[in-house]
Parts: structure tokens; sequence; C-alpha cells
């Protein structure tokens, strides 16, 4: 499967909405928005994060949208982030797109948060080189209730 980045067009805004509203998804992800069927919130936080300083991309595979992934926060705390629809789950997608960003973005450190039960996007982490260095526990909107995560980092 051919994985590609590209800038996130007006386009690829449905798709995303439409991800986010998968709910094994949104309980994988568990660190989601409130309520991910506010249309107008979605909206406004694609707006807010498109006129930022951080790296988005659309994720493309064999051309077709599967996903964002984004280099997002303040220098020297910077973290990534990626969503992949969830028909491509376990095919390298996830992976291969965290690779590009990486070689796009090569500012480190860098970090990653993820439920701690989430071990496909721990896997994927993994493989692009970031290593556990924390443990926490945080509201998870996607679940309604306080869980594990882990905090990871990727050093130069």
């Amino acid at each position: 499967m051919d994985v590609e980045l590209r800038e996130v067009h007006d386009s690829d805004l449905p798709v995303f909405y439409r991800q986010l509203n998968d709910p094994e998804a949104l309980r994988m992800a568990a660190f989601t928005p409130k309520d991910p069927t506010d249309r107008d919130a979605f909206d406004a936080h694609w707006q807010r994060i498109r006129t930022s300083p951080d790296v988005l991309r659309t994720i493309l595979a064999d051309g077709d949208v599967v996903g964002s992934t984004a280099v997002y926060g303040e220098p020297g705390e910077r973290e990534v982030t990626y969503w992949v629809d969830r028909a491509y789950w376990g095919r390298g997608v996830a992976t291969a797109a965290l690779r590009g960003l990486l070689a796009e973005v090569p500012e480190r450190p860098l970090y990653a948060r993820a439920a701690a039960d989430n071990e496909g996007s721990l896997r994927v982490l993994r493989k692009c080189g970031f290593r556990v260095t924390a443990q926490a526990r945080g509201f998870a909107n996607a679940r309604g209730e306080e869980i594990d995560e882990v905090v990871l980092h990727l050093e130069g």
C-alpha cells in the first residue's frame, strides 16, 4: 500500500468528521473531544489548527484519504498525533504516516501520549523510535472516566 502525506484540504474534513464518530475508534483513542458529534465545534477546531504554526497532514493510502497526523504544541514540548480510519488498522498505514511526518519535522524532542491499553498505537510509536518515559492518568472523554495513559518521548 502506498502511504503519502499532503496538506489538509477542505474536502478532507468530512472524512475526518466521519472517522471521529466511529464508536470503536473513539473508545480506542480515548482522549477525544467531549462531544465528537458537535459539527460546529469540529469545524471551529479545524479552522483554528489549520491557521496555527502546527504541522498538519492528511494521510493518503493508495490515493484515498484515510486519516490525519500532526505535530503540535510549544517548542520543546511538541507532541505527535494521528488518526487512521479503522478499516486501515493493522496494515502499516499509521506507522508509515508517522515515519513520514517525523522525516518532515526533524525537530526533537517530540512526545506522544496514548491510552495504556491502546496496544496498536503504542506499537506504532515504538516502531517509530518513541520510548515510554512516564505513566499518567487522565480523563478520557470517549470512555467517560479517568484511565491510565502512557507518555512517550523521541530524542534526536
